[in-house]
């Protein structure tokens, strides 16, 4: 089986100036379809760097990034932009929906940009809202929800366009635990459905939602094996 992430040897510096700062120093991984993936490690080491160029956000140093088989560094920022809007979802610790719009609207929004007519964007939009319990709220703008179901809204958005990888960048820091059991229930099921799914996380307890941990310490993987947990 192809993996559909895979890193060779992937490096990435930032610059202050002419001093070079490593944060990943030469990672390489595999991840195939329909893995669930959590990304662990302290501040600094390097796992929302990963992410990021996972979700073809930012672009390695050096090494390669093969994304089913294709090397993004060789894309042209019009494919790359194609891949993050139909191939990627991304949901993040901040929601980033727009205060102006419905539930519905925000959800709709990646098939606005991809010239998706409107009677199709409203059906789309309301199926993804009820995969994640939130049809009787989809007039409803941000400020009018709980942070648990703004989540839930940007979630619903993540899956728009179908994408078969799912990124999610610390999706319950800003929640309760209760709350957190219900976001991460949602992943359970989005895994469960057949999508690969990534996570960053510095919680023990949602890393162990994922069936693989990878730990980054330093730029650089420390660990990388199976999740064992009772009952599971």
């Amino acid at each position: 089986m192809q993996p559909v992430i895979q890193f060779v040897d992937v490096r990435k510096n930032y610059y202050l100036g002419k001093v070079a700062i490593e944060v990943l120093k030469g990672i390489s991984l595999r991840i195939f379809p329909n893995e669930y993936v959590a990304l662990m490690g302290p501040s600094g080491s390097g796992k929302s760097t990963l992410m990021n160029i996972i979700g073809c956000l930012d672009t390695p140093t050096e090494g390669e990034y093969l994304l089913a088989g294709q090397s993004v560094g060789g894309m042209a920022e019009d494919s790359l932009a194609d891949v993050r809007n139909q191939e990627i979802g991304f949901v993040f610790q901040q929601f980033h929906l727009l205060p102006r719009l419905t539930a519905l609207e925000n959800v709709a929004l990646p098939l606005v940009y991809a010239g998706v007519s409107k009677k199709e964007r409203t059906e789309r939009a309301k199926a993804a809202l009820a995969l994640v319990h939130l049809s009787d709220r989809s007039h409803h703008k941000p400020n009018e929800l709980s942070g648990g179901q703004n989540q839930r809204v940007a979630i619903a958005r993540a899956l728009i366009n179908n994408p078969s990888i799912i990124l999610a960048d610390e999706p319950t820091g800003n929640l309760d635990s209760k709350t957190s059991g219900e976001i991460m229930d949602i992943f359970d099921q989005i895994h469960a459905a057949g999508n690969t799914v990534v996570l960053v996380t510095h919680e023990e307890d949602i890393a162990a939602h994922a069936k693989r941990m990878i730990r980054l310490k330093d730029g650089m993987i420390e660990n990388d094996a199976p999740i064992i947990a009772a009952g599971r």
